[in-house]
């Protein structure tokens, strides 16, 4: 006589701590927020393993097509930022920050953000927590005109410890080979331009707990001399401003001539050093402190941390998310454009003679 089906008395991967059925329920509920992220360019693939992108594609659709393109890639993660947002419960503005890494490097070259993946590692599938990440990746790809067309959630119960998890994002952008970003091309008289940041943006956060921690102080208090409105954990939290709408509207309205020397995405290093990367050996960049003002944050870490100044400057963007070297003739009317664009802008100062320093003074 047969045996009757009967459940079965070997281990299952959901012994081993992975719910494949949890899983799967998640994976099948992004499909709105990734498909609001395409455009013409991306190619349906249900069911694949891997995301399509068309690259040359038909002029009838698109306004610019490329006669030399060069593929432009980066990755990045948001750093210990992740821990921050499970003290806070708040993982809504962490997959911004995930792609805020990697298009604000891409478009330092001169390039279109084209297409955006995502890795995010778990101890176990907690459905509510990764939808508010993949909602603010899908959300901030859109916002920066690149398409999500792939990522990948793993469920690792022996390598997390609950609570804990990891994300990184991989981004790619095209950019037209001769309108490339070049050191070589900065020269003495180009006008440096900052354009503020949104506050920390994901550097310097293993320094910004240990001060929190080591003054005591609160995440859900609202200090008045940092914000009257909202508690130290969300102004911390204040995801990573998106720059590369309005780059790649400034560079599109200059087709021909090449406006833009040199360009700096300003995260761990400060502004000096990553300012320093994007210059030759024979210039210097001379800046002056009195060009901006420095957020509330950085003067609030700054106290209760007592940091001395060479510190915060060499950790945190102070105030400077993103620098623009320019042609000094265009250097007035790409400022009102970028504050057309809605970038809070100004004269960081200018290009001199050197040896490939950057002089804050």
């Amino acid at each position: 006589m047969a045996k009757r089906p009967g459940k079965s008395s070997g281990l299952t991967y959901a012994d081993a701590g992975v719910d494949l059925e949890t899983y799967d329920s998640f994976i099948s509920g992004l499909g709105a927020m990734v498909r609001r992220t395409h455009g013409p360019r991306v190619i349906q693939n249900p069911g694949g393993f891997a995301g399509l992108f068309r690259l040359d594609y038909n002029q009838k659709l698109f306004k610019q097509n490329y006669v030399d393109p060069v593929l432009v890639a980066c990755c990045d993660g948001v750093g210990t930022k992740l821990k921050l947002a499970t003290e806070m419960n708040d993982y809504s503005t962490i997959g911004i920050d995930l792609v805020a890494m990697s298009v604000n490097d891409l478009i330092v070259q001169g390039a279109e953000p084209l297409f955006f993946l995502d890795y995010i590692a778990v101890p176990k599938v907690y459905p509510e927590m990764l939808s508010a990440m993949v909602n603010g990746i899908a959300g901030a790809c859109k916002d920066s005109g690149c398409a999500l067309i792939g990522g990948e959630t793993a469920e690792m119960p022996d390598v997390y410890a609950p609570g804990e998890f990891d994300m990184a994002g991989f981004a790619v952008g095209v950019v037209e080979l001769k309108k490339a970003t070049d050191p070589l091309r900065v020269a003495p008289g180009d006008v440096v331009l900052g354009l503020a940041s949104d506050g920390l943006h994901s550097n310097g956060f293993s320094l910004v707990r240990k001060v929190v921690s080591h003054a005591k102080l609160d995440l859900h208090k609202v200090y008045k001399d940092l914000d009257p409105e909202q508690p130290l954990g969300k102004v911390l939290l204040t995801p990573t401003r998106l720059y590369p709408a309005p780059i790649v509207r400034l560079q599109r309205a200059y087709k021909v001539k090449k406006i833009i020397s040199g360009m700096a995405h300003i995260t761990g290093g400060g502004l000096a050093q990553n300012l320093e990367r994007v210059m030759n050996p024979q210039v210097d960049a001379v800046l002056s402190r009195k060009a901006w003002e420095v957020p509330p944050v950085f003067k609030f870490l700054q106290k209760h941390g007592k940091i001395d100044d060479a510190e915060m400057d060499r950790v945190f963007n102070m105030g400077i998310g993103y620098v623009l070297i320019v042609r000094p003739t265009f250097a007035e009317a790409v400022q009102r454009k970028l504050e057309k664009l809605g970038e809070k802008v100004c004269v960081l100062g200018e290009i001199r003679k050197g040896t490939g320093a950057v002089k804050l003074k």
